[in-house]
């Protein structure tokens, strides 16, 4: 409505001017001389004069035109790949599960020597509780016997002590500056609760990847309204086959601790 009265004064204008300089009347004082214009209901006559009036009309629909320009600009947010962070942090998570199954699986002992099988022991020396591996260098003479060399030869006593000590049920003995551990056979009884243990630390590690999953999930559920819906449904895809990936890893190192106990 604004703009079709502003084209009316325009035209209105153009039409007095242009008759003006037909009849040969003097423009100068026309542009000059005010426009009296009436009310009818309270009987005023306001007085405007053309310049100003022309001025006006051509500067407001000059302003309108550019806030139409002004207003066509406008800016597109592209949403960051956060798909790569996501699986990161996925595949981080998971691989910290199977180190934690694998530390798990080392403390318990089967009929084999395994130098892992002493690192989680902690030794009690100068005040300090340590774990065994820092103080000493485990070592596999046999596939029944440990060698454990300490560091610092004044630690044997406690080393010893500390081995002695374990739920391993090893007796080691001294051999010079060094201890010897025999592993002794495994009882059936032993076994079946080695078996146990295993199975445990299995579903310990499955719990551990379906959370590391979950969350993975749980980030790209945010992303569903900034994403195209083909790039969540694969973004999901790739979590699930990381999951199913160290899951049948964890069962892999499971299965093959089960078979290392049966042998004895």
């Amino acid at each position: 409505m604004s703009t079709y009265f502003r084209r009316a004064f325009s035209y209105r204008n153009f039409v007095l001017l242009r008759s003006y300089a037909l009849y040969g009347h003097d423009l100068s004082r026309i542009i000059e001389t005010p426009i009296n214009i009436c009310n009818s209901d309270v009987n005023r006559v306001f007085s405007v004069p053309v310049t100003n009036f022309i001025k006006e009309s051509r500067r407001a629909f000059a302003k309108g035109r550019k806030s139409k320009d002004e207003a066509g600009v406008s800016t597109i947010e592209v949403p960051p790949d956060v798909g790569p962070t996501i699986k990161a942090n996925s595949i981080s998570q998971m691989e910290a599960a199977i180190a934690a199954l694998l530390t798990e699986l080392n403390k318990l002992r089967t009929g084999r020597a395994s130098p892992g099988m002493l690192d989680h022991i902690i030794v009690e020396t100068g005040g300090v509780k340590m774990s065994l591996n820092h103080i000493a260098v485990v070592s596999v003479i046999d596939p029944k016997t440990l060698s454990v060399n300490p560091y610092d030869p004044q630690t044997l006593k406690q080393l010893e002590n500390a081995i002695v000590s374990s739920p391993l049920g090893l007796n080691p003995r001294v051999d010079g500056d060094r201890l010897i551990a025999a592993i002794p056979p495994l009882t059936k009884e032993h076994m079946q609760a080695m078996n146990k243990l295993v199975a445990k630390s299995c579903e310990d590690a499955r719990q551990s990847i379906r959370r590391a999953r979950q969350k993975a999930m749980d980030a790209i559920k945010k992303l569903y309204s900034s994403l195209p819906k083909d790039d969540i449904k694969r973004l999901e895809k790739e979590v699930d086959e990381l999951t199913k990936k160290f899951i049948k890893n964890a069962e892999d190192i499971c299965k093959a601790k089960e078979k290392e106990i049966s042998q004895g």
